[in-house]
């Protein structure tokens, strides 16, 4: 998009914006419906994680690390894992108290008030479950609210179609395909590029929030209204 030429000479810039820098993520334990977030501990969450991800090496395909072979060398990544500031590493814990998956908050910017929400690795207990979205709303909200963040981001292997579908039904925006962006056990990836921005962040919030809701699922458990429906349901409300 071309800008006009200012009178004065000036070259175009930026609307000016908040620049106080975003927080750092913490320990915290975010609640819902479903289940909660809480920060991974292989001491307390290892064993659950192994049973529940052991056998199931397709959920590994598309991460730079696993599968493996033994719990051994799966608890000493996972005790590597729970220290890392970046990608700060969280575990979800389901109503029955399993420890059934993990996601982080990664390349965190907090000067930029940039960051990425990835390494989701979500067990055969947790994928196509409400509270699968429940802790991706509870991250979202996690980032934008407490922490300030205004932008926050989406990326993966442009080959992985569920990925980039999950992407959109979140409200991620696609912005495009970085080419020979990473090598990945070998061998290449492209990468797919989303974003959520802070100004997009209260229709987001709104549509999660109808999805959620008690009233959107039958007896059996079935949604009634797609999230990509609730979506488009609030465009424009007040909630």
């Amino acid at each position: 998009m071309q800008s006009t030429p200012d009178p004065a000479g000036e070259p175009p810039l930026g609307a000016p914006v908040d620049a106080r820098p975003a927080g750092e993520p913490k320990a915290v334990v975010l609640e819902g419906r479903h289940g909660r977030i809480e920060k991974l501990d292989a001491s307390r969450h290892g064993a659950d994680l192994w049973a529940a991800l052991a056998g199931h090496d397709q959920v590994w395909s598309y991460l730079p690390y696993g599968p493996f072979a033994q719990a051994e060398a799966f608890g000493s990544w996972l005790e590597a894992r729970a220290t890392t500031a970046d990608p700060f590493c969280y575990v979800v814990i389901d109503n029955a108290g399993r420890a059934c998956g993990i996601l982080s908050l990664m390349s965190i910017r907090p000067d930029m008030r940039v960051i990425e929400v990835g390494h989701v690795l979500l067990s055969h207990i947790l994928q196509r479950t409400p509270l699968a979205t429940e802790v991706q709303y509870l991250l979202a909200r996690y980032a934008f609210e407490t922490l300030g963040y205004r932008r926050y981001e989406w990326k993966c292997n442009a080959l992985n179609a569920a990925s980039r579908r999950a992407a959109v039904r979140l409200g991620f925006e696609f912005e495009g395909v970085f080419p020979q962006h990473m090598i990945v056990k070998g061998r290449n990836r492209d990468t797919a590029w989303y974003g959520m921005l802070d100004r997009d962040w209260p229709a987001r919030k709104r549509a999660f929030e109808h999805w959620l809701a008690p009233e959107n699922f039958d007896a059996d458990g079935r949604q009634k209204t797609r999230l990509s429906d609730a979506a488009e349901g609030t465009k424009g409300g007040s909630g």
